[in-house]
């Protein structure tokens, strides 16, 4: 059985994407760029074979992804540049529109009240990409970091819609209440609460949102994304220990889509590519009778017990 295969999914599709060739990519690598392509595409057939068990949170992870693709061939274009893979990238684009479009729309069908309260972050302007990049600073790491969980996935989802204004009927935007302000600027926070304080800070800044708090934004996200290299660093020295592998991963996505280039690092991206399984397409662990069965049961089973949160990244 493939374990949190499909939260590893969509990051890994975003930050193996990063690696493809084009003005101001932080991690451009020509000699990368077949492997990269061909790792894009066996992901994305195998996750066109389960677009029927898609959640929102898998849904928006591939929004996110093709807006990324979109401006990837912009820039070719812009650029004039003649690549061997632009046809490819082309192909891929419309195969993960078509996608998109069947699976949200089967979301919308299965679970209308989630889907209601976060369709504003499933439209196509929603996600702004990094212009400019910046660097992590590991003097802003905790010394220790806090063992107890800081907030659970209902917690964040509550302060999320409060930010979109889905909290109630023609609720009002931009909302920050005192359990919000509190739990997403913790100090000490780890793993997975520490990428969701990170991530309240991105909904904001996509959303426009102009609260007080918002004010100082860069400013905790420069703390998180310093913890969150952190991590990483720690899980690299730690050999890439599998349980690690999603954490890792959604650490980079986050980051590097605030602008943290030091996030995309060819040795980071080797180490990965080397996680996909070549047969299926999908990032995960198999049992060992994987490679010799079609997994469908075994995938379907995944989808069905892995956490919604887990399912995003």
């Amino acid at each position: 059985r493939i374990i949190r295969s499909e939260a590893a999914m969509p990051s890994t599709l975003l930050l193996l994407l990063l690696a493809l060739p084009g003005p101001g990519s932080p991690l451009s690598a020509p000699d990368a760029s077949g492997a990269v392509v061909g790792a894009l595409e066996r992901a994305t057939v195998f996750m066109e074979s389960q677009y029927r068990d898609l959640n929102l949170d898998a849904v928006l992870g591939f929004h996110i992804l093709q807006g990324y693709l979109k401006g990837i061939l912009e820039k070719w274009s812009s650029a004039h540049e003649s690549l061997p893979h632009r046809a490819r990238v082309e192909i891929l684009l419309g195969k993960l529109s078509s996608l998109i479009e069947k699976a949200t729309h089967l979301l919308e069908k299965n679970d209308p009240k989630y889907f209601k309260e976060f369709e504003p972050i499933l439209g196509p302007h929603f996600w702004v990409f990094p212009q400019l990049w910046n660097q992590t600073d590991s003097l802003l790491a905790y010394t220790t970091f806090d063992n107890n969980r800081c907030l659970t996935e209902e917690m964040s989802d509550s302060c999320l819609t409060y930010l979109l204004g889905t909290w109630k009927e023609n609720g009002k935007p931009c909302i920050v209440t005192n359990t919000c302000r509190n739990i997403m600027t913790k100090p000490g926070c780890s793993d997975y609460s520490l990428s969701h304080q990170l991530f309240y800070f991105m909904f904001a800044d996509m959303k426009g949102c102009s609260n007080h708090l918002f004010l100082r934004a860069q400013y905790y996200k420069n703390i998180f994304c310093a913890n969150m290299m952190k991590i990483n660093l720690a899980i690299e020295s730690n050999g890439f220990k599998f349980p690690s592998q999603d954490l890792f991963m959604e650490n980079i996505m986050f980051c590097g889509m605030s602008g943290f280039s030091d996030f995309y690092q060819h040795r980071w991206l080797e180490a990965i590519l080397t996680w996909q399984r070549p047969k299926e397409g999908c990032f995960g662990k198999p049992n060992e009778d994987f490679e010799h069965s079609s997994g469908g049961a075994d995938q379907k089973h995944l989808l069905r017990r892995t956490k919604r949160r887990e399912k995003l990244f």
